[in-house]
């Protein structure tokens, strides 16, 4: 136990939060992101980038879930979000369903899909467990280029605007309101699913398998749980992203994407939801921030924006590795410390 902190039941120590200020710095936190659209100087651009950051963040900790909690490597999570986009995009596009009934439905179609490929998770795991999801990132792309009487093939699939009711969520401030709720209720539910037996018996598997069965979890049933929770959560970040951008093709889904979700976890900090919000939001970023930079640059050295593609890979290859070495807790461990030093000081030990 750190110093300053004094628990004296089960329940303080299950708790979420720390103190009852945390509640309330929570509280004015969740009513700023709600007043950030109509901030000065908040433009589309500002919004598309929290809308896109939004979506990655449930993506995210629906890969923590699987990769950092309960220890399973995936690598097919660009294909499950595929599988999210157009279930909902055939479900709105072709048969005409609300989105309130297409957005359940595209996770439920990815939980089911992902409980399917995890059935090899029941005798692989580590490098091999990683190879057979990486085989389901191909085996999927290539239903979603060669089914083309569902999903169009190459031609992609217009997706209609996402509606509840008589309100259209056309626009990046619309939109930024309906996946603000969405990340609220994604991150709130994983924070309590760690809370309970489920939760806690995903990270049994994660910490010590041969341990975990010893004392009673079952392997079979909680791997596959695991893998389940996780793709509905993946499923419900690709409808969200197939009805922000409007049209969906196999390119928006491919082996990058799911490398890209995979960094956002580990740089974030893998089994930490904090974690994955950090390094969703981080990788989001990346890209515009070094385009910002070329842009600068550009007058002094114009060759760069022909390079910029080049050193955008360079930049996300070196980030990776440089948190491996020197922090392969992420981002979540870097704020953990900076809290506890202000919080404690000048007695943190």
């Amino acid at each position: 136990m750190s110093c300053g902190e004094a628990r004296f039941s089960y329940n303080e120590d299950e708790s979420i939060f720390e103190r009852r200020r945390s509640k309330w710095l929570l509280c004015g936190f969740i009513a700023f992101l709600f007043f950030f659209p109509s901030l000065p100087g908040v433009d589309n651009y500002i919004l598309n980038l929290s809308n896109l950051a939004g979506i990655a963040i449930i993506g995210a900790i629906g890969l923590n879930i699987l990769t950092g909690f309960t220890g399973q490597i995936s690598l097919g999570h660009g294909a499950f979000l595929g599988v999210g986009a157009y279930t909902s995009a055939i479900l709105s596009q072709k048969l005409h369903f609300p989105f309130l009934l297409a957005l359940p439905c595209a996770g439920g179609m990815t939980a089911l899909l992902g409980l399917f490929f995890g059935i090899p998770s029941l005798r692989l795991k580590g490098l091999y467990l990683a190879i057979a999801t990486l085989a389901a990132q191909f085996i999927i792309e290539f239903g979603i280029v060669h089914w083309d009487s569902l999903t169009n093939g190459p031609r992609g699939i217009l997706v209609p605007a996402a509606s509840i009711g008589p309100l259209v969520f056309d626009t990046d401030r619309r939109y930024y309101y309906l996946v603000l709720v969405v990340v609220i209720l994604t991150t709130a539910f994983a924070l309590n699913l760690f809370r309970t037996r489920v939760g806690r018996a995903f990270m049994a598997i994660r910490d010590r398998d041969i341990s975990a069965e010893v004392i009673g979890v079952n392997l079979y049933r909680y791997k596959l749980y695991s893998f389940f929770v996780s793709s509905f959560v993946v499923g419900i970040a690709g409808s969200l992203w197939a009805h922000y951008i409007e049209i969906i093709t196999n390119e928006h889904f491919g082996i990058t994407v799911s490398i890209s979700y995979l960094a956002m976890i580990i740089i974030g900090g893998l089994g930490s939801v904090l974690g994955s919000i950090l390094g969703a939001i981080f990788i989001v970023l990346l890209p515009e921030t070094l385009r910002l930079v070329a842009g600068e640059l550009s007058a002094s050295f114009p060759s760069i924006i022909a390079a910029l593609a080049s050193v955008r890979e360079i930049t996300f290859g070196a980030i990776i590795v440089l948190f491996l070495t020197f922090e392969p807790e992420g981002l979540a461990a870097i704020w953990r410390r900076v809290y506890n030093y202000w919080h404690l000081w000048p007695f943190s030990y």
